[in-house]
């Protein structure tokens, strides 16, 4: 809920800290800036030029919420919660503690939700610039807040108040992650890696993920944050059927780019159910520098 995590949010337009106000139907900055919280229980923090994307459209979302539970990540999922519980395990985080666990592009809170579920105690802040995503988010986990905002602008959190930073098929801001982490605070990121899916891009049309696209992420981020190890591989086989590679498809980007009819009919002449790979990889990212 947002007020369980009130004392990690800052206004977004110039990082003061945030108050609820009427029961935590409104938070007021120390500047003055009002912003009401949503009947849904999400709160949309952005800065004065308000949000310049959308998002994910409620049928990317559903398409999400569908396919992720059936469980064909379950892999992903459990990775992201097993190095965020390692990562408190190196840090010595005393068992007491209540972490703040951030998930950029957090969609339906399923990642994010299943971290809490392994860390007790942890509060999560689910980020996503997607309202039909914030909805889902803002009850995914009774220790979820939800926030609408920009990972291209000022993030509406704390210096150094996150422990960790879930980030997962999702942009990332690197120079917001290194401000609003803790010194021992890492990122976790999962990217996709060249062949991912790759069983379903020739006969539906979809471009592969580019080689070399993992280091990429580390050099571009490399200002901000470096690598805490080597990335980690994770790979496995799918059992698909054309529904669920419906859903798969419908809540990627690659949703946009081909009409529902086309997809549809390509979607028909694959087998009733196919293995499909799937292959990321995991990394660790701790901050540069202290002085954020």
């Amino acid at each position: 809920m947002i007020k369980d995590i009130i004392d990690v949010l800052a206004d977004p337009i110039d990082g003061t800290a945030l108050t609820g106000n009427d029961d935590f139907t409104q938070l007021i900055s120390e500047s003055g800036h009002v912003y009401d919280v949503a009947p849904a229980g999400y709160i949309t923090l952005a800065g004065d030029n308000g949000l310049r994307y959308s998002g994910d459209d409620l049928s990317m979302i559903t398409a999400r919420e569908t396919f992720l539970s059936h469980g064909h990540f379950a892999p992903f999922v459990e990775a992201v919660s097993t190095t965020i519980e390692d990562l408190f395990d190196d840090i010595g985080l005393p068992d007491d503690a209540q972490p703040v666990i951030t998930e950029v592009g957090a969609g339906t809170g399923y990642y994010l939700s299943h971290v809490l579920d392994s860390v007790a105690g942890a509060r999560g802040i689910g980020i996503d610039v997607s309202t039909h995503a914030a909805e889902l988010l803002a009850v995914c986990h009774p220790r979820v807040g939800a926030v609408v905002a920009d990972v291209w602008s000022r993030l509406p959190i704390r210096d150094a108040s996150v422990d960790a930073i879930a980030v997962v098929f999702a942009p990332r801001n690197a120079a917001e992650f290194a401000r609003i982490l803790k010194p021992q605070g890492e990122v976790i990121v999962v990217t996709p890696n060249h062949g991912h899916l790759a069983e379903l891009r020739r006969p539906l049309g979809i471009a592969d993920i580019e080689e070399g696209k993992l280091d990429r992420m580390i050099a571009q981020a490399a200002e901000h944050l470096v690598p805490v190890a080597d990335s980690t591989t994770i790979e496995f086989v799918m059992n698909l059927d054309q529904q669920s590679i419906a859903t798969q498809i419908g809540m990627s980007p690659s949703a946009r780019h081909i009409h529902p009819d086309i997809l549809a009919e390509r979607i028909a002449t694959l087998p009733d159910t196919m293995q499909v790979t799937a292959r990321a990889s995991v990394t660790r990212l701790r901050r540069v520098h202290q002085d954020y």
